[in-house]
């Protein structure tokens, strides 16, 4: 009797354990499905993406820079000396040629008064060896080195005469003093800055262009120019400059001459807007992408095109861009889809999921 009821508790026991391994592989079972169901959903990479499609870039484009005096110069002092005089302060508009300030030239005026007598001698001291050369009394040579003395000392009483000239410090060009650096005392030596001078009533706008921009542009064609503090006033620019090759970014720098009324100030930001109703593609439909869409840039010229939620990283040609929008030559075809956002994220075989 005793065998018999140990026999059903080992029939018990092995029945609960049968239970427990079973409840045990099948909870490991949903497990496993639920990983796999985890990984492959980690496996995809949300993005959002577009279609390629034709639309028309007839519209006006724009590029930001900021305005540049059309001259300016950091005048320095040519000779040395102490300065006497000041004529002009910061905000004063002057004149090429104007007197702005005096070097005190009592030195100068003894040296140039040295100078002088030297010339007079030398012309005396010459005027007797040509006479005396005709009677035999010198020779040639003697005669040669008094004209060169003559040449020198005429030469001398010149240099003199440049530097008391410019004890007068005067503008060479036109413009407002924008800085001044010196006082009446200030000792100044050769190459001392004493005035910024800057003119402002040209400014040039300096922005740049994209080469498929470029392309359009000529020297003396005229551009809208607007500037960030006055929303309400447009003003007329001539391009006076396009550089001939790219900068670093691969873009081209393009001057635009602007007429001032005084309003605009150099170093304000302004925007030029060019227009495209002469270009031969005005209204003609092309195949467009956003910029966005682009890897690392428009440069790179690379997107992630998506074909059954897998994508894959395509090469481009790329044309003109107008806004945000850019032409595609060949590479991609109309509706094909393409990568706008999560491409950071995105390596050549990637599995997406999409987000409208």
């Amino acid at each position: 009797m005793k065998s018999v009821k140990t026999l059903i508790y080992i029939l018990i026991a092995l029945g609960l354990i049968a239970g427990a391994v079973y409840i045990i592989k099948n909870n490991k079972a949903k497990q496993e499905e639920e990983v796999a169901i985890v990984n492959q959903a980690n496996n995809e990479v949300v993005v959002n993406t577009t279609k390629a499609k034709y639309a028309s870039l007839n519209s006006d484009y724009s590029s930001n820079g900021t305005f540049a005096p059309s001259q300016e110069l950091t005048f320095p002092s040519e000779i040395s000396g102490r300065i006497v005089r000041v004529l002009v302060d910061e905000g004063d508009y002057v004149r090429v040629g104007q007197t702005v300030a005096t070097i005190k030239k009592d030195a100068i005026e003894v040296d140039m008064t040295q100078a002088q007598n030297n010339l007079q001698n030398a012309v005396i001291d010459n005027q007797r060896y040509e006479n005396a050369y005709k009677t035999g009394g010198v020779t040639k040579q003697q005669l040669d080195n008094s004209r060169l003395q003559l040449k020198n000392a005429k030469a001398a009483v010149n240099a003199q005469g440049i530097r008391v000239s410019d004890t007068n410090v005067r503008a060479t060009i036109s413009g407002v003093i924008n800085k001044r650096y010196i006082e009446p005392g200030s000792v100044v030596a050769p190459g001392t800055q004493m005035f910024d001078i800057v003119n402002v009533s040209k400014l040039k706008l300096q922005v740049t262009v994209t080469e498929s921009e470029i392309v359009g542009l000529k020297v003396g064609q005229t551009v809208k120019v607007l500037a960030s503090v006055f929303a309400d006033k447009e003003f007329v620019g001539r391009i006076s400059f396009i550089a001939p090759k790219a900068d670093a970014s691969l873009n081209f720098p393009v001057e635009i001459e602007v007429s001032n009324n005084q309003d605009l100030k150099a170093g304000m930001y302004g925007t030029a807007v060019f227009s495209t109703k002469d270009d031969v593609n005005a209204g003609k439909n092309m195949l467009v992408i956003p910029a966005g869409a682009f890897v690392n840039g428009i440069s790179s010229g690379q997107v992630f095109v998506v074909n059954n939620n897998v994508v894959k990283l395509t090469k481009v040609v790329i044309g003109k861009t107008v806004g945000t929008n850019v032409e595609i030559i060949s590479g991609i075809s109309d509706g094909t889809e393409v990568v706008t956002s999560g491409q950071i994220n995105l390596k050549d075989g990637a599995k997406v999921k999409i987000v409208k």
